[in-house]
């Protein structure tokens, strides 16, 4: 399929029930926003050419996000806002010619899988549509606006407040994702009206006002209705994270990763790991990272984004890594902080040792360097900038302030006293 899809995607919400002074959409999960993971899963189509994100609440901290991280985004401000219709509207004026299919999403739906997505579109453009509709199936509808059909013809969305009795006896709902011949449906949103109990006006009219018109108008149905599940609370926070971390796991299972305690073990959607990896419990990854094969982290080990381990890598309980790479058969067993660094193979780096990486004062990070086959005696601090070269040895309980070359023998320490008698 061409690229020759726009994507809108609404978050222009304050998100009251967050309790939060921070926009819905920013909040995160495993250090990336709700409004990243749609976005994400948008990109990974590879059909989308440009997505257009709707913005009202903190707009400055939203567009700041979209333009720092996202190349083929832009922002859009929907103030005053007066509904998810109006919120579309606001990009009608740079869609004026954009001939094509938009696609309209929701940004506090992390779950949703850009595999989803494709098959939407490819539904769409299947049935011929002009318009499609994203629906699921619940036993309890309660809250979702609902489906309503004239046999299997799509008739109209019917949003909770607004439905009758009969209405809110229908378990078929809107999950919140459209798909739109541009052109087709474009004047829909200059004549959409706010005639309901909020008083708002409803991206949901635009089926029926697709009905009078004559067009073709499909519902897809949702295969699982976790992907629409929304962010309206930290209750539902905590949720999304548990269904996603779920999710991950199970990848990583079926791809030949033994992890030993599913419960109490985190991976961020962006991390890749290689198969015979074992991850033992209590283990929290987040960010983008890559594992290699046959690598043991944990028990009670973090990593914390940027970190690349090569193949038979052990980060063991109570290692924190960041923004390092490492290469194949190093150890890092017990209780050391690696961070900022960039660490060869077959490095053994002793327990309590602390790659002291940032400045406060500057907030400078400087880079540590330990090259392959170096050793690194326990409670030892590198303070960076700083090289260690090839099989050098430093000795326990050191502080390195200076590059060591190949070989040689680095040891710090204050002489030992010993005073005879002295408990006597």
């Amino acid at each position: 399929m061409k690229k020759n899809i726009n994507a809108i995607i609404l978050a222009a919400g304050k998100g009251t029930r967050m309790k939060s002074e921070s926009p819905k959409v920013l909040h995160k999960i495993f250090d990336k926003t709700l409004l990243g993971y749609v976005l994400d899963a948008v990109n990974k189509t590879n059909l989308i050419a440009k997505s257009y994100v709707i913005v009202g609440h903190q707009a400055e901290n939203v567009e700041s996000f979209v333009k720092k991280n996202y190349d083929n985004a832009s922002t859009a401000l929907q103030m005053p806002q007066l509904g998810t219709g109006h919120a579309v509207s606001m990009v009608c004026s740079q869609l004026e010619d954009f001939v094509g299919e938009v696609i309209i999403l929701c940004g506090d739906t992390p779950l949703v899988q850009e595999e989803t997505l494709t098959k939407f579109i490819e539904y769409h453009r299947a049935q011929n549509s002009d318009l499609t509709v994203m629906s699921a199936i619940f036993e309890d509808p309660t809250n979702y606006g609902r489906i309503v059909k004239n046999g299997d013809k799509l008739n109209s969305i019917v949003e909770e407040k607004d439905a009758n009795a009969e209405q809110k006896k229908i378990k078929e709902v809107n999950a919140g994702i459209y798909c739109l011949n541009w052109q087709k449906i474009k004047p829909a949103f200059s004549q959409l009206t706010s005639n309901n109990a909020q008083g708002e006006y409803y991206l949901t009219d635009i089926i029926s006002w697709g009905g009078k018109q004559g067009l073709n108008i499909n519902a897809y149905t949702l295969e699982n209705n976790e992907e629409i599940f929304g962010i309206n609370s930290k209750v539902h926070l905590a949720q999304a994270t548990k269904m996603l971390n779920q999710r991950i796991i199970n990848r990583h299972l079926e791809n030949g990763v033994t992890i030993v305690d599913p419960d109490s073990t985190w991976i961020s959607i962006d991390t890749e790991i290689g198969a015979d990896t074992v991850i033992y419990p209590s283990v929290y990854i987040t960010g983008k990272n890559t594992i290699g094969k046959n690598c043991k982290i944990g028990p009670f080990a973090h990593i914390r984004g940027g970190v690349e381990l090569g193949d038979n890598v052990k980060i063991g309980n109570f290692v924190e890594v960041k923004q390092s790479k490492i290469a194949s058969d190093t150890n890092a067993c017990h209780l050391t902080y690696i961070g900022d660094s960039e660490i060869g193979s077959g490095v053994n780096v002793g327990a309590g040792t602390i790659t002291a990486n940032y400045n406060h004062f500057t907030k400078v990070k400087s880079k540590t360097v330990i090259k392959n086959g170096a050793s690194i005696g326990s409670n030892s601090v590198l303070v960076a900038p700083v090289e260690i070269g090839e099989r050098a040895n430093v000795g326990a309980g050191t502080v390195i302030t200076k590059d060591i070359v190949n070989k040689a023998l680095a040891v710090a320490r204050a002489p030992m006293k010993i005073v005879e008698n002295y408990t006597k």
